[in-house]
């Protein structure tokens, strides 16, 4: 569901993709590369391309490029299938974040500041405001809240590995569905696809 010649055109034009096309260059060994070259490094290097979505997912712009089934033309069989897939790919589009890594989501960037400013605190009270005599309480407190910080982690870090299982799963499905509806003549993929994004400006 995305659209490999849209991929290279926007490496090669668009300033987000700046450090991927700085790969790609490296990888041909010269400094300008066209479109067909880029497709061709992507073939041989699945990196590149797994770079471009997860900045894309990073930015909150979506990989999935295709867009929903226009129903109202179809017949009363293909539309029910074409609603299905309509379903698809608006569960897809929502789950599409957790198909980063946790490791490099915004919760675990998120769950290390509070956890920064909730030890800048304790220091803060414990030296600035000269409360030594309840040091061990706000350690206490302290050692608290990392444990709160760890089971959330732990928590969304499942949560991530879950959805990502299931967006695959969907994915999977809904290419096949989107193959099968063009086979028996309800649409055509060509007609579906985004060729460019709204999202940059």
């Amino acid at each position: 569901m995305i659209y490999l010649k849209r991929v290279a055109f926007e490496i090669k034009t668009i300033g987000l993709y700046d450090l991927i096309l700085q790969d790609v260059q490296k990888i041909a060994g010269k400094s300008k590369v066209s479109e067909d070259e880029i497709l061709e490094i992507m073939e041989k290097n699945p990196q590149i391309l797994r770079d471009y979505k997860q900045i894309n997912v990073e930015y909150n712009i979506g990989n999935i490029h295709i867009k929903d089934i226009e129903i109202d033309t179809l017949s009363d069989v293909c539309q029910v299938r074409a609603k299905k897939v309509n379903q698809n790919l608006k569960k897809l589009r929502a789950l599409e974040k957790y198909t980063l890594d946790f490791e490099q989501s915004s919760t675990l960037v998120i769950i290390f500041s509070i956890e920064f400013f909730v030890l800048f605190s304790v220091q803060y009270f414990i030296v600035l405001l000269d409360l030594k005599a309840w040091q061990w309480w706000i350690y206490s407190l302290f050692a608290s809240s990392v444990l709160i910080a760890w089971l959330y982690g732990t928590r969304e870090s499942k949560k991530f590995k879950d959805n990502n299982i299931i967006f695959l799963k969907l994915y999977d499905e809904t290419l096949r569905m989107i193959a099968s509806l063009e086979k028996e003549g309800c649409i055509k993929k060509e007609a579906l696809i985004i060729a460019e994004c709204e999202d940059h400006v």
